[in-house]
This record gives structure tokens, C-alpha cells and sequence, in this order.
């Protein structure tokens, strides 16, 4: 018996009765948000125009960073919006699937770049004499080009079947739309969304995983094989990435754990916070970290807000 209606709007109601209290995180999702934009946009531009940043290592970090104001424009608005300004949190089903698909493509190319991030350092630790011929431009645009097409190609396989499926129900438990949870809300056999999202969840993780463990593994051969001030040189240029792929990792465990195993006993704040710190903290750690520890984005952006300090004198 087929039971489905048809459904225009998503209600999600991940979202907590707090009273007053909605204001405060009102504005520090604001702030947040404009955190994100602010510094993400502060490295793109940094990286854009000087010349001294345009090698691999930074056009991987300012396609990093692209990727963060992708998912982060996917996420707040919708956010801000059902907290404050809708009494019930309800979303178009469209905008649903918009967002979905922003959300699972930006989670994708976000660990295809941290992969080819850990690629470009074992290049420049291994084989230091040829990483300019190794890391050509064309190169490095291929890879961010492939992280980007293959990522986007994937989910719109999957995608393409969770558009298709007739709803039973429209009551998601999330504040953000979530592909494995609308799928669940179908009355239609979802064994072939099943299967896609297996092979799109191992496509998602094994390949870069294995590049990530491969580029370490040589990494760490050789700084065994190393004096230990190169090797202090080889773990700090890895250090920043190291964090951001721990950052990125827990998040994405998170979101697994909170959405996934719906027995597990979890507080209703705990379940909302938990969703959203893959969302919302890797795009604000990752600039700030990056902009704190790499020495030639330091000088770039004392460069930038103290620009007096680096006119040269005129000779007499």
C-alpha cells in the first residue's frame, strides 16, 4: 500500500525551544558567520595577490578555503532564519535539496583537498630538489580541478535518486537537511539509495584516506632517516594540516555518530551541538590556524593591514 504524500516543505525539528535565550545565539552565529566570511575571504585574497603565495601549498589552501564559504553560505542562512525568524522551523523541499547537496559536496571536496594538501608535503619533504617539476601549475590545477568534478559527480549519482523518492513523512530531526534522513523518510524501497550511499561513503573516504596514510607513512620514513633539526623543519610544515584534518575527522564522526545511531542516550543540546561543529568549526579554525602559523601568510597580512610599514624610503 502506498502511502505517500505529496510533500513541499521539510520541518526541521532538530531545532530547541531555549526562549530568550534564541537571541544570544542568534548573535553569536552572526558573528560567527562573519568570522568565517571575513578571514576565509582575508586568505583568497591574500593568496590572489601576492605573487610570493603562488605556489601549490597556498593555491591548496586558497581552494580550502573556497570550499569553506561554499558550505558555510549552504549553512547559515537557512540556520539564522529557522532560529529566529520562522516559529516553525519548515524549509521548501527544494531548498532542502539545495542544501544537501551543497553540504555533502563541500564535506567531500573539503577531505579531497586535505589530501591533496598531505600529497604536496610529502613531495616537498621526499623529493625537495624536484617538487617544482613534480607540483607544476598543471598540475596542481588538475588535482584541485579533479578533487572538485569527481567530488561533485559522486553525490549527484546518489542525489539524483533521494529527488526522486516519494515521502511518507516531512519531520526531519536535524537543523539542517540531511540526505540520509530524507531518505529514511521515504515510503518507496530505498535499497538502491542504500547501495549508492555505501559506494559514495567509500569513494568519499577510502581514496583520500589512503593518499593521506601513504604521504605521512614517506613523510615519517624519512624524517626517521633525518637529522633532528630537518626533521622538526619537515613536522612543522605539517603541523597546520595535521590539525585541520584532526579538526575536520572529529567533526565528521560527530555528525556520524549523532545522526546514525538514533539509541544512542544523548541530551537534545549535546545531539544540536554535535551537528554542528563539522559545519561550522573547521571553517573557522582552519583560516585562523593557517593564517597563525604559516610564516608567509603572517608577513602577507602584516603586509596588508600595516602597509606603510613596508614603503621603502626614498634614497637622497
Amino acid at each position: 500500500m502506498d502511502n505517500s504524500t505529496h510533500f513541499s516543505t521539510i520541518i526541521l525539528a532538530g531545532y530547541i525551544d531555549i526562549g530568550n535565550f534564541k537571541y544570544l545565539c542568534f548573535i553569536v552565529l552572526i558573528l560567527l558567520f562573519v568570522a568565517i566570511i571575513v578571514s576565509n575571504q582575508l586568505i583568497i585574497g591574500i593568496i590572489c595577490k601576492e605573487k610570493s603565495l603562488h605556489e601549490p601549498m597556498y593555491v591548496f589552501l586558497c581552494s580550502l578555503s573556497v570550499n569553506e564559504l561554499y558550505g558555510s553560505i549552504a549553512l547559515f542562512p537557512s540556520l539564522l532564519s529557522n532560529m529566529l525568524l520562522s516559529k516553525i522551523p519548515e524549509v521548501s523541499l527544494t531548498l532542502c535539496h539545495i542544501q544537501i547537496f551543497a553540504l555533502y559536496t563541500y564535506a567531500s571536496v573539503e577531505f579531497c583537498n586535505l589530501a591533496v594538501m598531505s600529497y604536496d608535503r610529502y613531495v616537498a619533504i621526499c623529493y625537495p630538489l624536484e617538487y617544482h617539476r613534480i607540483m607544476s601549475p598543471a598540475m596542481t590545477v588538475t588535482l584541485i580541478a579533479l578533487g572538485w568534478s569527481v567530488s561533485v559527480i559522486k553525490f549527484s549519482i546518489n542525489f539524483s535518486l533521494s529527488v526522486r523518492l516519494q515521502l511518507c513523512g516531512n519531520v526531519m530531526d536535524k537543523v539542517w537537511c540531511d540526505n540520509y534522513m530524507l531518505v529514511k523518510l521515504a515510503c518507496a524501497d530505498t535499497r538502491a539509495n542504500n547501495i549508492s550511499g555505501i559506494i559514495g561513503t567509500i569513494l568519499t573516504i577510502v581514496p583520500p584516506l589512503s593518499l593521506i596514510l601513504f604521504s605521512y607513512a614517506k613523510i615519517l620514513s624519512v624524517c626517521l632517516k633525518s637529522t633532528r633539526e630537518m626533521t622538526q623543519k619537515a613536522l612543522s610544515t605539517c603541523t597546520s594540516h595535521l590539525i585541520s584534518l584532526l579538526n575536520f575527522s572529529v567533526g565528521c564522526l560527530f555528525e556520524v555518530i549523532q545522526s546514525r545511531f538514533d539509541n544512542v542516550p544523548m541530551p537534545p543540546v549535546l545531539r544540536v551541538i554535535l551537528s554542528l561543529y563539522f559545519p561550522i568549526c573547521t571553517p573557522l579554525i582552519n583560516p585562523i590556524m593557517y593564517g597563525m602559523r604559516l610564516s608567509k601568510i603572517k608577513r602577507a597580512l602584516k603586509k596588508c593591514i600595516y602597509p606603510w610599514n613596508h614603503i621603502k624610503p626614498i634614497s637622497q
